[in-house]
């Protein structure tokens, strides 16, 4: 399926006018950073140029994320959208560095700023375009639902502050004898490299795999549950390959004695709407709930008192049981906290210990811990 039209035509749009209006930005803040030796907006300057790159990648990032899916891409491109933002960040990085490595030999080697009505007019400018950017980038973003053009919009309202302290800068440099000009180009340089990890650590996160937006999932988990014939749903897994390219699994539980016609009839429903309202491929996996059996509720009552006292955080579901001749095993899966995955085996022998004192019986569990 190609990735709808309406929201990459906004944000190739977008990265266009981030391109046009940081490399004027850049251009004119380095040209009078050089003409009146102020460090500080000269590191300014190469922020917006790094600015400027950050929208170009952004632009290609779109553009090649709407290639369609194919045999060795079946799940779209749209992961391209991520790689130009890792890219960027590794751009920042670069910059940053760079500017670092200058604004330390201007605290050791000072000079003086001349200050001018140009340079206070191109700084003023710079905080106009970067106030324009901000709202243009968030309304963009918020309209496609793009977290890279998000992204953009909270880099330029922060840049709104590193060119406010430039100026600031500017003007306490030629009224004091402390060299501001190389503490201020120090300051932006630490932005930068800030700004630059930043976004490098949200960017590697959905490459690596995340578990979904949480919105989302509770959309998603509401919009089942609200189906007259489900009892309950679990285990919902989301797979993010770019935007508008989710793809998710689900358990959802129904009664055994429904028809299993009709079972797949509702099931395929709610993929299909689950498709067009979330954008979210959705594969519904049944758990049949036996709903008639006494001895299945009271054991499912006796397990969940036992579980509250071990630990008030344990949360179970998908309880089964399997009669055998000399035992009987109880299934579940076991919502747990972080801390306690991989501790199967040690929960098992203490719940069955504690189980066969209080009835008396042979019972053997078998637990599958999730977060």
């Amino acid at each position: 399926m190609k990735n709808h039209p309406s929201r990459y035509g906004p944000g190739i749009k977008a990265g266009a006018v981030g391109i046009a209006v940081n490399l004027i930005l850049s251009v004119g803040k380095i040209a009078v950073g050089a003409l009146f030796g102020s460090m500080s907006v000269t590191a300014d300057g190469f922020n917006n140029l790094s600015d400027a790159a950050a929208s170009l990648i952004t632009w290609i990032g779109f553009r090649f994320s709407e290639k369609p899916a194919d045999r060795e891409h079946p799940y779209g491109h749209a992961r391209f959208e991520y790689l130009a933002a890792l890219t960027v960040s590794v751009f920042i990085l670069v910059i940053g560095f760079e500017l670092l490595r200058s604004a330390v030999d201007k605290i050791f080697h000072p000079a003086p700023v001349s200050a001018s009505p140009l340079l206070t007019a191109v700084l003023l400018l710079s905080v106009a375009a970067k106030l324009f950017l901000t709202f243009f980038f968030r309304s963009v973003g918020n309209q496609i639902h793009s977290k890279a053009l998000l992204a953009s919009s909270l880099d330029s309202r922060n840049d709104v502050i590193v060119t406010s302290g430039v100026l600031l800068t500017v003007f306490l440099d030629g009224i004091t004898s402390v060299n501001v000009d190389g503490i201020g180009s120090l300051l932006i340089a630490l932005f930068v490299l800030y700004s630059g990890i930043t976004l490098a650590k949200e960017t590697l996160s959905p490459l690596l795999g995340e578990g979904g937006d949480p919105e989302l999932r509770e959309s998603i988990t509401a919009h089942v549950k609200a189906c007259p014939n489900v009892i309950g749903c679990h285990d919902l897994m989301i797979h993010d390959y770019g935007p508008e390219r989710c793809y998710a699994t689900l358990h959802v539980e129904m009664d055994k004695n429904m028809d299993s016609m009709e079972c797949h009839r509702l099931l395929d429903g709610l993929e299909r709407e689950c498709l067009e309202k979330f954008r979210t491929h959705l594969v519904i996996h049944l758990d049949p709930v036996l709903m008639d059996d006494p001895e299945t509720e009271r054991l499912k009552r006796v397990m969940e008192a036992l579980l509250k006292c071990k630990n008030a955080s344990f949360e179970m579901h998908d309880f089964r049981l399997y009669p055998h001749k000399d035992f009987t095993e109880i299934s579940f899966d076991l919502r747990v906290p972080e801390g306690m995955l991989g501790d199967e085996n040690a929960i098992r022998h203490d719940l069955e210990n504690t189980l066969r004192a209080l009835e008396e019986k042979d019972y053997r569990l078998k637990i599958t811990l999730e977060l």
